[in-house]
This record gives structure tokens, C-alpha cells and sequence, in this order.
């Protein structure tokens, strides 16, 4: 790839979502605006390496896509008045050339990327296409990008994104924030994609990967987004610092074939300093805020412990625990219930965590659930009890869809056993 198109692609990534956003508030159709902005994109590939890079990519693009949504709304005598707007719009900012200024498009560009933000994650979409239409209007990733990133074939991925934007035309959603009382429910399915997107990276559901860095970046991306447009949300800062520090241990998470190095075992001074401060900071935004304790910042505090401590062994296992109390009771399931017999067992010894796990995780909850078998596995190990933690590693390798997890749990399990072949 040239210079001059990585150049270009990395414009887009800058300005995808601003686009987007500024040519949806205008049209009022999320999906013509994604269309216009891909069309002003293909436009700029076509240019910029004959002609070189504007001064103001961001602007080029805009006009250029701007003048195509004036062209296909001169063929569509339905929107005759919206022609007006956009083309006495146009004659206010100057319609000479594409270098043109748009300084009106750029004031609002704070509340244009929210409604893109919140209208992309509308509860009438499901959990999936929400996440792929984030990933390919915020985020600006490519179809191919998004099937790589769910193991999906590109045509799926694109039929996933294009349903998401037929239902959001043929419902009507307008595109606006909501109002104020049901922000929170709907902040509520925004962060959740962005956490969606983010474990998906760190922990790969299948697939030959541990993790996808691109997804990890994306979601940090729109972590940093949500907080500058959000300032006054204590959850919002609560997510960014979990991600940040989570994504401070990547570095330190895996060996030189690719192998998963477990928590206590990662060399510390790989962990990603500038991660971690802003975690920190985050974290600190978060509690100045006003309102109740939320689950990310929750999490974020428990990642706090991992982060401040220098060495595994100077980890404050019983302030994590309690916080895992905490969290049980803003954000009660089995994964937390799990989560917390993991701190317990480092806290007061495996046959705490063993007894947590039977006493606080329901009968036939994640029965399917690798972690969970994981777990009583290292657990038993622990106590002596070498075949039946064999036997729970086992299980897990048959439970996780995911190539490196499976081969690292047949490793415990053969180690288990007595098998020093295991490669």
C-alpha cells in the first residue's frame, strides 16, 4: 500500500464519525449519510494521490459529500424542500470548490457525534447489530474488518449492518438524543457496546486469536469519545478507566508464540504506564461525579488494584473481594459470582474460592461456561486433588470455542496428569 493511501485511510478513521454524523443531522437518514461519506471517501482516493491532501480533509470531504446528497435530492422530487436547505446552506458557506469552509457544520460537532452514537445503539436493534453498526459509523471500520472481527463472512457482516439500517429507517427513528428520561437506558445500551466491543478484543469468543487488538483499540477509542462528550456521567468515566487499565496488561499478556500468560505471572514492567495513568485519572473523573456506583466503575476500581500494585504478591486480594461484593449487588450474575470466588481463593485460599463456587453459583448456571470449569480446576489443583482439576481443565478445553484457550487448558489438564510430552 502506498504512502499516500495509508495516509488517506488514516484521514478516514479521524473523520469517519464526524462525517457521518454532520451528513446524518442534515439528511436525517443514517444510512444515506454512511452512503454520501463512503462516496466522498472513494471520491478522495481518486483525488488526493494525483492531487495531494487538502489543507482541511475534513472539510473536503464534507462539501464533496454534501454536494452529492444536493445531486440525489435534485432526482428526488419527495425531498424538494430539503434541497432547498442544503443549497441555500451551500450558498451561505461558499460553493466554489471543494475547499471550501463548513465552520457551520463544525460547531455542533459534539451533539451530531452523540445522536450518531446513540441512534447507532437504539434498543429497537439487537445487541449484534448494534455493535456492527458502531463499529462501521463510529468507528469507521471497513466490512471486511467488521467479519473478521465476529467470524463472520464479509457478505453476513454487510447484511448484518445494512438490516440494522433498514430497521432503523423502516421504524422512523429519528436521528436525536433522547430525551432526558430514557438517556439513561439508552446510555446504559451504548456503554454496554462499547464493553461488548472491547471483551470480544480482549478475549476472542473463537477462533485461532486470544484477542484482536483492532477491536481492543476501536473500543478504546469510543471510550475517550463518550468521555469528552459526557463529562458529567460518573459511568461513562467508569468505562474508560476499566478499559484503560485492562488494556495496560496487553503488552505483558501474552509469550512469543502467542500463548496467554496468566495474571500473576506477567512481567509487570511490560504493563502500559500511559494506559494506566489515564486509567487512574479516569477513575478519579468518575468518582467526582455525582450519582450512584455503577458496575464499570466498580470494575475499574478493581482493575485499580491490579494496576497500583507492584508485584502479584503486593495485590490487595480482600479489597477486591469486597469490591466484587459491590458489584454483585449493582450488577448481580454468575460471571460476577465466579469472578469473585477467583479474588476469594487468592484472598483466603483455594477452598474458600471452591465453596464460593458451589455456595453463590447456582446449579446449572454456565454450565457451558469454560471460565467456570477453569476455575474449580485450578482450584483443585491447588488442594492436591490432581485428577479432578484434570478432569475440570479437560471440560473446559471441550466448552471454549476458542484455539489458544483450548490448547492452554489441555496444557493444565496434562500437567494434571503427569504428562510432561504435552508440548
Amino acid at each position: 500500500m502506498s504512502t499516500q493511501r495509508r495516509a488517506v485511510e488514516a484521514i478516514w478513521r479521524i473523520e469517519a464519525a464526524r462525517l457521518i454524523a454532520g451528513l446524518a443531522r442534515f439528511t436525517g437518514d443514517l444510512g444515506l449519510a454512511e452512503e454520501l461519506a463512503q462516496d466522498a471517501w472513494v471520491t478522495a482516493l481518486e483525488q488526493w494521490p494525483a492531487q495531494g491532501i487538502p489543507p482541511n480533509p475534513g472539510g473536503w470531504l464534507m462539501t464533496t459529500a454534501k454536494h452529492r446528497a444536493i445531486d440525489r435530492f435534485r432526482r428526488d422530487a419527495v425531498h424538494r424542500r430539503a434541497v432547498d436547505v442544503l443549497e441555500y446552506q451551500a450558498a451561505r458557506a461558499g460553493t466554489d470548490g471543494p475547499e471550501m469552509q463548513v465552520d457551520e457544520l463544525d460547531a455542533p460537532i459534539a451533539d451530531d457525534l452523540l445522536r450518531l452514537v446513540f441512534t447507532a445503539c437504539h434498543p429497537v436493534l439487537s445487541r449484534d447489530a448494534r455493535a456492527a453498526l458502531v463499529l462501521r459509523c463510529v468507528a469507521g471500520l471497513r466490512t471486511d474488518e467488521i467479519a473478521r472481527a465476529f467470524l463472520l463472512t464479509e457478505p453476513q457482516a454487510g447484511q448484518r449492518i445494512s438490516r440494522a439500517k433498514k430497521t432503523l429507517r423502516d421504524k422512523q427513528i429519528r436521528f436525536e438524543l433522547p430525551d432526558p428520561p430514557a438517556l439513561d437506558a439508552r446510555l446504559s445500551s451504548v456503554l454496554e457496546v462499547v464493553y461488548l466491543v472491547f471483551n470480544e478484543g480482549w478475549s476472542a469468543t473463537a477462533g485461532e486469536d486470544l484477542q484482536r487488538p483492532a477491536l481492543i483499540d476501536e473500543a478504546l477509542r469510543m471510550a475517550r469519545l463518550l468521555a469528552e462528550l459526557l463529562t458529567e456521567v460518573a459511568e461513562v468515566h467508569g468505562l474508560q478507566a476499566l478499559l484503560e487499565l485492562t488494556a495496560a496488561r496487553r503488552p505483558a499478556r501474552v509469550d512469543g508464540e502467542g500463548r496467554p500468560i496468566l495474571l500473576p505471572d506477567q512481567d509487570r514492567d511490560r504493563w502500559d504506564r500511559l494506559l494506566i495513568r489515564r486509567g487512574l485519572s479516569a477513575l478519579d473523573r468518575a468518582h467526582a461525579c455525582a450519582g450512584p456506583v455503577g458496575p464499570y466503575s466498580v470494575q475499574a476500581a478493581i482493575a485499580a488494584c491490579h494496576a497500583r500494585a507492584a508485584t502479584a504478591a503486593d495485590t490487595d486480594w480482600p479489597r477486591i473481594v469486597k469490591l466484587y461484593d459491590v458489584l454483585a449487588q449493582v450488577w448481580p450474575s454468575p460471571v460476577v459470582e465466579l469472578n469473585r470466588a477467583v479474588a476469594l481463593a487468592q484472598a483466603d485460599g483455594p477452598a474458600a474460592g471452591l465453596a464460593a463456587l458451589d455456595a453463590r453459583i447456582p446449579p446449572g448456571a454456565l454450565t457451558h461456561y469454560a471460565p467456570l470449569a477453569a476455575a474449580r480446576g485450578d482450584f483443585l489443583g491447588r488442594l492436591g486433588r490432581t485428577a479432578p482439576a484434570a478432569a475440570a481443565f479437560t471440560e473446559a478445553a471441550t466448552l471454549t470455542r476458542n484455539d489458544v484457550e483450548r490448547e492452554q487448558y489441555l496444557r493444565r489438564a496434562h500437567e494434571l496428569s503427569g504428562d510432561r510430552d504435552h508440548p
